[in-house]
C-alpha cells in the first residue's frame, strides 16, 4: 500500500523558508503572492494492507519521527 505525509508548520509558527520563498517570487516579477507556507511530502511504500492498521502505524511514525508535532502538523494519505 502506497500512502503520503504531507507535513507543514503549524498556524502561528515562523516560517522562515516559506518568508524567503515568497520573498524570492516577489523579486523574480511575481505578483500578488500572499503568506507562502513551505512543508514536506513523504511518500512510503507499506506492506500493511489493512487500512485502518496502516493508518494508525503511519499515526505512530508521525508521532515518533516523521513530524515535530510542537511546531509542525500532519495529514495522512493512504494512495492504494
Amino acid at each position: 500500500m502506497k500512502a503520503r505525509v504531507f507535513v507543514m508548520p503549524k498556524e502561528g509558527v515562523l516560517d522562515p523558508q516559506g518568508k524567503a520563498i515568497g520573498h524570492a517570487l516577489g523579486n523574480l516579477g511575481f505578483s500578488g503572492i500572499g503568506e507562502v507556507r513551505q512543508g514536506k511530502v513523504i511518500d512510503l511504500d507499506i506492506s500493511e494492507r489493512d487500512p485502518a492498521k496502516a493508518r494508525a502505524a503511519l499515526e505512530q511514525m508521525c508521532q515518533k519521527l516523521l513530524a515535530n508535532t510542537v511546531i509542525e502538523s500532519y495529514r495522512v494519505e493512504l494512495v492504494g
